[in-house]
């Protein structure tokens, strides 16, 4: 049974202090309005260290949004990191509480790391979950576990399709690519502004490969799995809104 199309996809990011779900969520929500949708992503966290509990929340749809705050009932749980699950570092348990029918989970691992009894739940709602090695593609492509954001990211919209890599492409850069602007200094102070502007792209550029990999299976996974394009795009939805006025 495929995923019906929605007006809207609410999503909840699980992690860890230090993954940079908090920057997935970001470039998520900037890569959809660069495709046309209204989109918000929005932080939560107590302890700011790493390898505490952190979650990330992101809306998307093809109306205006007005809610922010916690995502309780999500339409998508992407699982940054396998203690969410195996050492209950989540602020909401089961981890899953609140997924919505024909939902999506997209843990990272290359283990299935739930309970038979979780397998039955989310089989009942028609939620499939989708294991993905996102930090193993970080460390084989950019060479860094600090790309699994990266790999998580292209994971996601790999699986529902609503906006293509050229999207993705444009909230990676957003996100990393600041304007370097020599002051008229000393000649050493343009070298020196040069030389990180170069590390900068080259951290675009892995980020990049990696979303992009990650992208392309999860795009085939979700094709097996009989997965449509989980939004209208914001083109069809102007078309029926004209439709329904005139």
């Amino acid at each position: 049974m495929s995923q019906p199309k929605r007006r809207r996809i609410n999503v909840r990011m699980p992690a860890i202090g230090g993954q940079g779900a908090v920057t997935a969520a970001h470039i998520m929500a900037t890569a959809a309005d660069h495709a046309g949708y209204y989109a918000v992503s929005n932080p939560f966290f107590g302890a700011e260290k790493r390898m505490a509990p952190a979650e990330s929340y992101v809306r998307i749809g093809i109306d205006p949004i007005y809610d922010r705050g916690e995502v309780v009932y999500p339409d998508v749980i992407m699982v940054f990191h396998s203690q969410v699950i195996t050492m209950g570092k989540s602020y909401t348990m089961p981890f899953y509480s609140g997924i919505k029918k024909n939902g999506l989970i997209i843990i990272n691992t290359e283990e299935d790391l739930l309970t038979e009894r979780d397998h039955e739940y989310l089989e009942s709602m028609n939620v499939k979950v989708f294991n993905f090695p996102a930090t193993k593609f970080a460390m084989e492509i950019a060479g860094t576990e600090l790309a699994t954001n990266m790999a998580m990211l292209g994971a996601f919209f790999g699986a529902t399709q609503i906006v293509g890599m050229d999207s993705i492409e444009e909230g990676i850069k957003a996100r990393f690519l600041k304007k370097f602007v020599a002051s008229g200094g000393t000649m050493s102070l343009d070298s020196a502004i040069e030389r990180k502007f170069k590390k900068k792209l080259e951290l675009i550029e892995k980020n990049i490969n990696t979303a992009k990999a990650a992208y392309e299976v999860a795009q085939g996974w979700a094709k097996d799995k009989g997965m449509d394009v989980w939004l209208p795009s914001p083109q069809e939805a102007e078309k029926v809104t004209t439709e329904r006025l005139s």
